[in-house]
């Protein structure tokens, strides 16, 4: 298993780069193949994935793709030739914040991702992707938005943060929030 790579460009295609690494030119399918130049170095982080009829590299610039990457093929209905155009099309934190956020038509706008993949992607990954600080903030994140829109200032809202449950539904959070406000 290779971990990653690190070589020249030596051809880019619309669909793999050709990376150089002494002198041996190594095929690897990417996302975005023209976001590498030729002649320049890089490291490229791999995937190696095996069939009985194919061995193909996988690669991309950070390890937050990969991870990404890895975890989306693990997705009932998912392989590499889904997952890859959908880092293609979008940003690793775009698509992270889709499933955390349910969002099912953003996840459908990505190559042969239907309904059925999008939702199996949602409940494969949901709560997966981030931290649960992360998930946290993002949750109390909507509710500060919730209670800046109904008049409260962010003095107010800070001191009740912490008090308020963040596995609660946002519906339950708000309440919860606002019983603690009118005390």
């Amino acid at each position: 298993m290779y971990a990653y790579i690190k070589g020249f460009i030596k051809e880019i295609d619309s669909s793999y780069i050709v990376l150089d690494n002494n002198g041996i030119g190594y095929m690897i399918y990417t996302a975005s193949p023209y976001s590498f130049d030729i002649d320049k170095e890089y490291t490229v982080y791999l995937y190696q994935y095996v069939r009985e009829d194919e061995i193909s590299l996988y690669g991309f610039k950070s390890l937050e793709e990969k991870n990404l990457f890895l975890k989306l093929i693990d997705v009932k209905g998912l392989g590499c030739k889904m997952a890859l155009p959908m880092l293609a099309s979008g940003s690793p934190e775009g698509i992270i914040d889709a499933i955390e956020r349910e969002n099912i038509l953003y996840l459908k706008k990505f190559p042969k991702i239907g309904d059925k993949v999008a939702r199996q992607i949602i409940l494969d990954l949901k709560g997966k992707l981030v931290s649960k600080e992360e998930a946290s903030a993002a949750n109390y994140g909507e509710l500060t938005d919730a209670l800046k829109s109904l008049g409260y200032k962010n003095n107010d809202i800070n001191k009740v943060l912490k008090q308020v449950n963040p596995s609660e539904t946002l519906e339950n959070q708000i309440k919860e929030a606002l019983k603690l406000l009118l005390k």
